[in-house]
C-alpha cells in the first residue's frame, strides 16, 4: 500500500506506552529518554501520515514503587492513613512529572500534545471508572490527547485507588468512535510469548485469543495493577469491537508504522474470543 493511498484512510490509533518501556521500573523516578525518543519519532511519522492518535502511558518507576510500598491499590488503611495520603499526593505529582517528560519528547518531534491527568477527571477504578471521555474525541492530528495510569479518588470509603492504563485503553478503544487500531507497546518481548520471555526457547505467538493459554510471569513485587495478565485480558475485550488490536515490542517502534500501513507486522495480533 502506498503512502498516498494510506493518506485517504481514516486511521484512528490508540497507543499504550508501557511503564517498563519509558522508565526503568526498578529504579525510582528513572525516565528512559532514549526509548521514549525512538517512540516519539515513530508517533511523529504516524501523525505526519494523517493518523488521529490518542496516547496512554504507564507509571513504571514513577508510580508502582511507591504505590506498592504503601498498599495504595488496597485503598485507605486506617493504621497508615496519614502516610498513604502523603504517598498519594507524591505519586500524583510524580506522574505529572513523568507525563511532562513524555510530552517534552513528543514536542521535540514537532507534535502538539494535551495532557489529561486522571486524578483531575476520573473517579473509581477498573473498567467501570467514571469519567467523561469526550475530551479525547477529536479526529484531528493535533493536539494529541494523552492520559496515564494514576491514583484517583473513590466514591466509597476506600478514598483512593489505582486506575490502570490498561483500563483506560479498554474504554478509549471501545468508546471513541471509529478506532481502527489499539496498540500496546511492551518493553521486554516482541509480543505475547508462549512462556516468560526470559526463559530459554520462548517463542512469539503471532496471534492470541482469550481461549488460548500461555505461561506468564507477573512481577508482583513491582506491578500493582495486574501486569501482563490484565493487559491481554483488556486487549481481548477491545478486539471484540476493534479489528486491529496488537501487542508489540516498543523497542522497535517502527513496527507501528508498518502495522498501520500494511495491516501486518512482527508482534501478536489479538483475536476476539
Amino acid at each position: 500500500m502506498s503512502i498516498d493511498n494510506w493518506h485517504k484512510m481514516d486511521a484512528r490509533v490508540v497507543i499504550k506506552l508501557g511503564g517498563g518501556l519509558i522508565t526503568q521500573k526498578d529504579s525510582m523516578r528513572t525516565f528512559d529518554a532514549e526509548s521514549m525518543e525512538a517512540v516519539s519519532i515513530a508517533i511523529s511519522k504516524l501523525s505526519g501520515l494523517g493518523a488521529s492518535i490518542v496516547l496512554v502511558h504507564g507509571a513504571g518507576s514513577f508510580g508502582h514503587i511507591l504505590a506498592k510500598e504503601w498498599s495504595i491499590v488496597d485503598g485507605l488503611v486506617p493504621d497508615i492513613a496519614s502516610s498513604q495520603r502523603e504517598a498519594v499526593q507524591k505519586i500524583r505529582s510524580d506522574m505529572k512529572d513523568l507525563n511532562a517528560f513524555v510530552v517534552s519528547s513528543l514536542e521535540d518531534m514537532g507534535l502538539e500534545c494535551e495532557s489529561h491527568p486522571p486524578s483531575e477527571w476520573v473517579t473509581g477504578t477498573g473498567r467501570d471508572f467514571n469519567g467523561n471521555l469526550a475530551r479525547f474525541n477529536r479526529m484531528s492530528d493535533k493536539p494529541i490527547p494523552i492520559t496515564f495510569g494514576d491514583v484517583v479518588n473513590m466514591e466509597d470509603g476506600s478514598e483512593f485507588g489505582i486506575l490502570s492504563g490498561d483500563d483506560l485503553m479498554l474504554r478509549l478503544s471501545k468508546e471513541l468512535p471509529e478506532v481502527t487500531h489499539s496498540i500496546f507497546l511492551m518493553a521486554d518481548a516482541q509480543g505475547i510469548m508462549d512462556r516468560p520471555p526470559n526463559e530459554r526457547g520462548a517463542r512469539l505467538l503471532p496471534t492470541w485469543g482469550p481461549s488460548m493459554d500461555f505461561m506468564s510471569e507477573h512481577k508482583s513485587e513491582i506491578d500493582v495493577t495486574g501486569g501482563i495478565l490484565l493487559k491481554i485480558k483488556r486487549a481481548g475485550e477491545i478486539s471484540e469491537s476493534v479489528e486491529q488490536v496488537w501487542i508489540l515490542d516498543g523497542r522497535e517502534p517502527e513496527r507501528i508504522i508498518e502495522l498501520v500501513q500494511t495491516g501486518e507486522t512482527l508482534g501478536t495480533k489479538i483475536l476476539p474470543g
